[in-house]
């Protein structure tokens, strides 16, 4: 698995695990989507994503994106 596929896959999890908690716990958890959505959309820009370097660091597989 390159880090493309597992930073979707980390992403699309911690979303829908804040959601799954924003409504069955508290509404709070949804800052957590939040914070996800706004991390996506400026790595999208920029490029920058901790935790693509987090994973280079590790020995995975770059992709495309990252």
């Amino acid at each position: 698995m390159n880090i493309d596929r597992f930073i979707l896959a980390f992403a699309g999890t911690v979303v829908v695990g804040s959601v799954l908690l924003g409504y069955f716990m508290h509404p709070y958890w949804f800052f957590l989507t939040g914070f996800v959505g706004l991390n996506m959309l400026q790595a999208a820009f920029t490029g920058f994503c901790p935790l693509a370097i987090i994973l280079k660091k590790l020995g995975f597989k770059p992709g495309a994106a990252f």
